[in-house]
């Protein structure tokens, strides 16, 4: 594979790109790799808000530019990642570097069923946060804020936040949803599935199909049967063959699509 550019992969909410030597992308970097792709990760926090990780993401881009003389990326970005990308790309004035985003069960628009936090406690919600927060640091994020990153993924606080990002010309967007077909498909998700059915519709148990939809979407990822691909599936944390989609196989895809088109 001769992909014109490297690829810079920012990781979703609640984990680090490694935790004690589980990759936050199981087999794919490495896929990859031996496919001759260079591949570099963004370092943001688990729990960061989006701001703070896209300073720290906009620093380690600046590093690899100036130590390594990379042109451009190809930014793959999951979950929340992919608003910290467009924030890069847009608050933040990086677009001279960034080539592609593609963006994998990011909810730009928002979960609806998050507006329910905006009208939580803020004393019951912070006290939460402070143990949350402590608990991450130990695990190695700097500046984790879970009160405010976590209320930043709501429709209502994404809303505001498109406003204000908006797409540049010069990068490339598309996007990708994945979809759990049944509750059962996957545990972690097993009350957040339904739930968000209701209030959002079609979900990988945390981010709705619709919100995912961003710039050209590719369209929907799921499994052949009754199960479906769920929110940490997409990302191969499981390390699974699902019937009908091989995950890691999916990205070279997309990595291959890329080329195609000169990125």
């Amino acid at each position: 594979m001769r992909l014109k550019y490297p690829v810079l992969m920012i990781h979703g909410c609640g984990f680090r790109d490694k935790v004690l030597g589980i990759n936050y992308w199981g087999r794919i970097p490495k896929q990859m790799e031996k496919n001759g792709v260079k591949v570099y990760y963004g370092g943001t926090d688990a729990w960061g808000a989006i701001e703070s990780n896209a300073q720290k993401v906009k620093e380690k881009i600046e590093n690899i530019v100036k130590k390594q003389g990379v042109e451009k990326f190809n930014v793959i970005a999951h979950s929340r990642g992919g608003l910290e990308a467009r924030y890069l790309i847009s608050s933040l004035k990086l677009s001279s570097v960034i080539a592609s985003l593609t963006t994998i069960s990011t909810p730009h628009r928002g979960v609806k069923a998050m507006n329910i936090a905006l009208n939580i406690n803020n004393g019951v919600y912070k006290f939460v946060s402070f143990f949350i927060n402590l608990w991450f640091k130990i695990l190695g994020d700097k500046n984790p804020d879970f009160f405010k990153s976590s209320r930043q993924l709501s429709e209502q606080e994404c809303t505001e936040f498109n406003k204000i990002n908006i797409d540049d010309k010069l990068v490339y967007y598309q996007s990708y949803a994945a979809k759990m077909k049944h509750f059962f498909s996957d545990f972690l998700f097993l009350f957040l599935n339904p739930f968000l059915k209701i209030t959002d519709g079609e979900n990988d148990g945390l981010c709705p199909v619709e919100s995912a939809k961003w710039g050209s979407f590719k369209g929907v990822i799921t499994t052949e049967g009754k199960f479906g691909i769920s929110h940490s599936g997409i990302v191969d944390a499981y390390r699974v063959k699902y019937k009908g989609i091989d995950i890691p196989k999916l990205y070279l895809s997309i990595l291959e699509d890329l080329e195609r088109n000169g990125y």
